[in-house]
């Protein structure tokens, strides 16, 4: 006999098989979206929530069509830079590239310049499409647009826009109302393969130099497919989207996933300018709002926002780091609105767990359990995951810490000229390919995942191994909500490492030591410093940056 929590995670490795044959007959990206926009016609696509023109699907179309003619005619190499925020400007891009067959490269504005011209060369690219608009707004931040731009074909959307003739508007808008799918599909710039790489994404880097990773037409579409079931999108709905272009949620999940299944989306390039967000939430009547914890955290703390503000919102997604659980709380209790916490990693497209709402069945009156405090969810449709020892990886039992390992369809076809990166975390186990995310947790008996650690995010003190998100945890539910915490690890001669806690917010050392001293700390688990900063060191995408928490926590140690 088979027991039950074993046979469930059968039942999802069947699903890999399942929707890996469904996926290989999905259309790439542009004809499904030239499908869509043929069903919505006039309806509204997208808009950019501050003070934006409303675009219906007709419009979005044939502006991306005209746009893809003249980057075709600019750009005969296939990798493409871009270099927008998330706005209708940047999916126009984004969607006119693939129209033109070619490969996206969302450039990361906020990363260092070494990494980004790291990644340019990695990439290829020697074109870089942005906006007149944008590249002053970065200056005025202090990036080096010359340096940026040194060795590159620049091409601004606004002087593109005025290339466009009246004629050749109102032809390809008659084209794209009047033709059939296929032939109008034809026109705009032919049929790609389903496995061509669609997007080259550079990952976060929260731990180092990022790495390019490649995503074809079917990663990306499997991933839509998936998170619009979860999600139970319907046609009322309207998504929020703040998340950058270059965070492989930004690009999937509130980028094309919207277009692709036909739901309206509202723009802002900045998700930590949380007053226009809820404004724009408010007056579009947004019903789906994703966001990382970091971002989360900045609406319950802003008192200008109000609890009505949010009240169309039908589903808020926590995904990119860990959730914070007083995030969660503080959240819940202002806007009365629950969090779900999901999972992912750019390799997996990136998401491949999720909470949902429960749901009840109004004939047997069985509830369908969707969520589970403190896990990331169940595993999307056509995925599974397996805890495994991270040296053998051999499966290990129900309810045991180890190795995550994460099969689907979704998962990368792999990291840019660099195979051996990609056979070191892609393995092949019983016919599937599985992505070796580096994390530690476990499973329970109806498969929800717990996320204990990073592999890399454990301290090793006389022997032992500590979890720094176990500390950030436990120090959380005594420190005030507008305090936010980092625990890394330091080398020493006599313990082997030493645990670091860098602190932001309006509070002293001698304070937060005595809230250490309330925490649920063993002995092991206690910081050996306390430094005191202005700000955790954050990614664009707001996840941690571990890489520059430690170099951060080396210089205030030093001095």
């Amino acid at each position: 006999s088979i027991k039950a929590p074993e046979l469930k995670l059968k039942v999802f490795d069947l699903s890999i098989s399942t929707w890996d044959q469904h996926t290989q007959s999905l259309d790439p990206i542009p004809l499904a979206w030239i499908r869509t926009v043929k069903k919505r016609r006039s309806a509204f696509c997208m808009v950019d929530g501050k003070d934006g023109v409303p675009l219906t699907c007709y419009r979005a179309l044939t502006g991306a069509i005209l746009l893809s003619r003249l980057l075709r005619k600019n750009s005969p190499e296939q990798n493409i830079g871009v270099l927008v925020p998330a706005a209708c400007g940047g999916m126009l891009a984004n969607m006119a590239a693939l129209l033109a067959r070619k490969t996206v490269v969302n450039l990361n504005f906020t990363a260092s310049l070494q990494s980004l011209k790291a990644g340019i060369e990695k990439a290829e690219v020697r074109s870089v499409y942005t906006s007149r608009q944008f590249v002053d707004r970065l200056v005025q931040r202090g990036f080096d647009f010359e340096e940026f731009a040194e060795g590159l074909n620049i091409y601004y959307l606004e002087d593109m826009k005025t290339q466009i003739t009246k004629l050749s508007q109102i032809t390809w808008l008659l084209a794209v109302i009047l033709l059939p799918v296929r032939l109008l599909s034809w026109l705009a710039g032919g049929r790609v393969q389903i496995e061509a790489p669609a997007a080259i994404l550079f990952s976060s880097g929260s731990e180092g130099e990022p790495k390019g990773v490649v995503l074809s037409h079917r990663n990306i579409l499997t991933n839509v497919r998936q998170v619009s079931d979860v999600l139970d999108t319907q046609a009322s709905d309207t998504v929020m989207a703040t998340l950058p272009l270059f965070h492989a949620f930004g690009l999937t999940v509130t980028g094309f996933m919207p277009l692709i299944e036909g739901v309206p989306v509202v723009f802002h390039p900045d998700p930590t300018d949380t007053l226009p967000i809820a404004k724009a939430i408010s007056k579009h009547h947004a019903t789906v709002f994703c966001g990382t914890s970091a971002f989360l955290r900045l609406f319950a703390r802003n008192d200008r926002i109000h609890p009505l503000m949010l009240d169309s919102l039908r589903v808020v997604v926590s995904g990119a780091e860990k959730l914070n659980p007083e995030v969660r709380d503080a959240f819940k209790l202002k806007f009365n609105k629950p969090i779900y916490e999901g999972y992912g990693a750019t390799e997996t497209t990136p998401v491949a767990s999720v909470n949902i709402p429960d749901r009840i069945d109004n004939v047997s009156w069985h509830v369908q359990v969707g969520q589970r405090e403190g896990s990331v969810g169940l595993p999307l449709p056509g995925g599974s995951f397996r805890i495994v020892d991270p040296d053998t990886l051999a499966p290990l039992p129900t309810g045991e810490d180890g190795l995550i390992l994460f099969g689907g369809t979704q998962i990368m076809l792999g990291y840019l000229h660099d195979e051996e990166r990609t056979a070191e975390v892609v393995v092949e186990i019983d016919g599937h390919r599985w992505y070796k995310t580096g994390d530690k947790g476990h499973l329970d008996e109806d498969g929800f995942l717990t996320i204990v650690d990073r592999y890399s995010r454990f301290a090793k003190i006389g022997g032992e191994m500590v979890s720094l998100g176990a500390i950030e945890t436990a120090l959380g539910r005594v420190l005030p909500v507008d305090i936010e915490v980092l625990a890394t690890a330091l080398p020493d001669d006599k313990k082997g490492e030493i645990i670091v806690l860098l602190v932001a917010g309006d509070i002293d050392e001698a304070e937060v030591k005595a809230l250490i001293a309330q925490a649920e700390l063993t002995p092991l688990m206690k910081p050996s410093r306390v430094v005191i900063v202005e700000a955790i060191p954050k990614l664009g995408s707001g996840k941690s940056d571990f890489s520059n928490a430690k170099k951060l926590a080396l210089e205030s140690c030093a001095s």
